[in-house]
């Protein structure tokens, strides 16, 4: 988070609370105020000018946060050199205008946070916010806070109680506005039994930790450590001071009168001495200009000392200004990747869920296709049977027609045979009259008549002999069409049949699909199997690291003392440090 970043939170802060309608927009004659009292406090030259020309009076009535901003950034921020001004004192003007209409302590003086403790408390809120406004802090930051502030008082954090005050307070997007965090740590629930000034000192040890960079600093409990002069060579006690960059000493541990400074860069190395000027628990400080030595009370203390010194040279050569900065960004980046497996797991989860409705769906469509099928197969069943009975109808009557024919050519045929007689009696007739020709002219008209009967009868036979005929090829056509039908019937059947190939072929298919549903159902089961046993691993790492992590930044305890049958007192705790330096690189 850089300079503008932090400047712009606290500024945020002072906006809103001036914004007393809540409508977004500040009077114009306030910001004026704003302005110079930010001019004052980052110590820039003040511009009357340029202020009064960007807030002369018109008809546009209050300035919102967006018409703010372009005189906020060109004529203020973009003039702000770090270092040239006490961030602390910027911090208490956006403070003092955002406690007045939103802090709200016990009226009777029970508050557990003094008011100067909610001020550090809302400069820490501010710096483990998230970079998104309105500002809040995530649940994870809070409970990080709270932990830091339990381990300078030596007390235990109950994380139960926090997720339980957490699932209960109405949160915004995001987590707990700053209000929130102030309230929770004066409702006294997370802090029972201890004393104001605890909390207090608590408070102020993690506010220099934080915000102040103090790597670390010399407790009255452990006593000053003690540094060899460089021209007069002898022994003084100071008050020391760690941040990534320097190492300060002073006369007191009120840090009122400064005795000196040690520059640390990247080339800066500290190195554990052996006991020698009737002092212990040596050590040095070597920078390209000089060495600095000095002693530290007990063995535990310069193992602290010179661990917490050669974290600050490690943030120099990796070009860190400041160790909490780099903490809270490699929390955010895994908390961002925590967010991106849950994702990613939601999606898993989601694909997982569209195949198993896939598998379903296809698992419908496939009983429908069997539905179909055994639909198709009884109305193909029904169809058959109807032709059959159709076929059968149909031939009954043919064989009826073929019988009435059959008997009227059998009539026929004795008709002709009768015909025939009567021709042949006929026939002896007229040889009767031929004979009587000569005697009777009237039997001879009579043998003509006869003639002429005779014809007749021949003409009616031939007719007789035509409509058999007809009746023949009628028959012929029945039979012809009778053996179409049979053909129609015989190809719909083939039609019939294909038809229940192709829908036979569709099922295979449709099996075929399902078998191949349910492999890449057992290739996506391998994949989340593979993902869990990457997630387990990666929290394995994160917990490894978090150890590490750990053993850097709380106190070591003090090993078991070992006589030292050499002569040295370095001696003893040689393999101890030597193990801890491994660890640190």
């Amino acid at each position: 988070m850089d300079l503008r970043a932090e400047l712009l939170k606290s500024i945020w802060y002072a906006f809103t609370a001036l914004d007393v309608e809540k409508s977004g927009k500040v009077s114009k004659s306030q910001l004026k105020v704003l302005s110079h009292n930010l001019y004052t406090v980052l110590c820039i030259p003040h511009d009357p000018v340029a202020l009064e020309e960007h807030f002369r009076d018109d008809d546009d009535g209050p300035v919102s946060s967006q018409g703010y901003m372009p005189y906020l950034n060109k004529y203020i921020l973009d003039k702000v050199e770090e270092g040239a001004f006490v961030k602390e004192n910027f911090d208490e003007l956006c403070w003092t205008l955002t406690a007045k209409k939103n802090y709200k302590p016990d009226r009777n003086g029970n508050s557990i946070v003094s008011h100067q403790d909610a001020f550090k408390l809302w400069c820490l809120f501010n710096f483990l916010s998230e970079d998104k406004y309105p500002l809040v802090m995530v649940p994870d930051e809070v409970e990080y806070l709270l932990k830091k502030i339990c381990t300078a008082m030596n007390v235990e954090l109950n994380s139960c109680e926090l997720d339980d005050y957490l699932s209960q307070e109405p949160q915004g997007p995001g987590g707990l506005t700053v209000w929130q965090f102030l309230d929770m740590m004066n409702s006294g629930r997370f802090l029972r039994g201890i004393e104001q000034e605890a909390i207090s000192m608590a408070v102020e040890e993690v506010y220099q930790e934080v915000i102040e960079d103090v790597l670390k600093q010399a407790r009255s409990s452990h006593g000053y450590l003690w540094k060899k002069g460089q021209l007069r060579r002898n022994w003084s006690e100071r008050w020391f001071t760690l941040k990534p960059s320097v190492l300060s000493y002073y006369m007191s541990e009120e840090r009122k009168e400064k005795k000196g400074s040690i520059a640390l860069d990247k080339h800066c190395c500290v190195e554990v001495l052996p006991d020698r000027d009737g002092k212990r628990c040596m050590f040095c400080v070597k920078t390209s200009s000089r060495t600095y030595e000095m002693s530290a009370s007990d063995t535990r203390q310069r193992q602290e000392w010179t661990l917490a010194i050669q974290t600050a040279i490690r943030l120099q050569a990796e070009g860190k200004k400041s160790l909490h900065k780099d903490l809270k960004q490699k929390r955010r980046e895994q908390r961002e990747q925590r967010e991106q497996r849950k994702a990613a797991k939601e999606e898993e989860t989601q694909r997982l869920k569209q195949l198993q409705e896939e598998k379903e769906r296809k698992l419908q469509e496939l009983e429908l296709l069997k539905e179909a099928q055994r639909q198709a197969e009884i109305l193909l069943q029904e169809e058959e049977q109807r032709r059959k009975q159709q076929h059968e109808e149909m031939q009954r009557t043919l064989e009826i027609q073929l019988r009435e024919a059959e008997q009227a050519r059998a009539s026929m045929q004795a008709e002709m045979v009768l015909k025939e007689a009567e021709a042949e009696r006929q026939r002896k007739r007229i040889l009767e009259l031929e004979d009587m020709q000569e005697r009777l002219q009237e039997a001879l008209q009579q043998e003509v008549k006869a003639r002429q009967d005779e014809e007749s009868v021949r003409y009616a036979q031939a007719r007789l002999l035509a409509e058999e005929e007809e009746k023949l090829k009628q028959l012929m056509k029945l039979k012809e069409e009778q053996e179409e039908y049979i053909i129609k019937t015989q190809r719909e059947k083939q039609v019939l049949k294909q038809e229940m190939e192709n829908k036979n072929k569709c099922l295979e298919e449709a099996q075929k699909q399902l078998e191949e549903v349910r492999v890449n159902r057992q290739r996506v089961d391998q994949d989340v199997m593979a993902a869990q046993r990457k997630l387990r691993q990666a929290s394995t790492n994160v917990k490894h690291w978090n150890v590490q992590m750990n053993r850097l930044m709380h106190p070591i305890g003090p090993g078991d003392k070992r006589t030292n049958t050499s002569g040295g007192g370095f001696t003893g705790y040689q393999p101890l440090l030597s193990q801890r330096d491994s660890s640190l690189k």
